[in-house]
């Protein structure tokens, strides 16, 4: 089986999500498709077990996030798939096909629920909360196929805005030198506005 999902993540890698099918994945591994559906009753299958194997990298135990607190529960959870998603930047697509269900990822749902709740949240924003943390990081994470490639040139971003007209975009002009935002700060950034709010709706304000 971890030959098989290992095969599929190089496919989805190699030539992105929309490439992976179960024709593609018995010719990489130069079966018959009959071997895979063995395995996979279909497609969607498949691609829920290649999602479950990214969730499991994210290596902490029930216990470590009890011991964090709910804030940085959220935080290491959500920089723990955005880093996964940076290091496998075709694979973001497979997570907007399908809610991941398998062992890993409701792992991983249960204790980050299960933190929200210890503290305060009422189970219908301590679901809501989850929801939006996830469907955050898999926003971002689908922007990242275009940042870093060998085609961005940053530098020339930068300089363009700094040559901006400040008569006509004096906005632009006045934060130039911050700009571009690099995708990694924005995620940064803004992750900490959602959990800021998150604080606020426990705090009933």
């Amino acid at each position: 089986m971890e030959r098989i999902i290992a095969a599929a993540m190089e496919i989805v890698e190699e030539d992105g999500a929309e490439a992976l099918s179960m024709r593609a994945l018995a010719q990489r591994l130069g079966s018959g498709t009959a071997t895979l559906y063995r395995h996979f009753g279909n497609r969607a299958a498949l691609v829920a077990h290649v999602v479950d194997g990214m969730f499991g990298a994210v290596e902490v135990t029930a216990e470590e996030f009890a011991a964090m607190g709910w804030r940085q529960a959220c935080r290491t959870i959500a920089n723990g798939m955005f880093d996964i998603l940076r290091r496998h930047r075709n694979a973001a697509p497979l997570l907007a096909e399908q809610d991941p269900m398998g062992p890993n990822a409701m792992a991983l749902r249960e204790r980050c629920i299960a933190v929200l709740l210890d503290n305060g949240f009422p189970p219908r924003t301590a679901a809501h909360a989850y929801a939006t943390l996830a469907h955050y990081v898999l926003g971002f994470a689908i922007q990242l196929k275009g940042h870093g490639g060998p085609d961005r040139d940053d530098a020339r971003v930068a300089a363009a805005f700094r040559e901006v007209d400040p008569h006509v975009y004096p906005a632009t002009a006045a934060v130039a030198d911050a700009l571009p935002v690099r995708l990694e700060d924005e995620f940064s950034f803004g992750l900490d506005l959602v959990l800021r709010g998150l604080d606020q709706l426990r705090n009933g304000e």
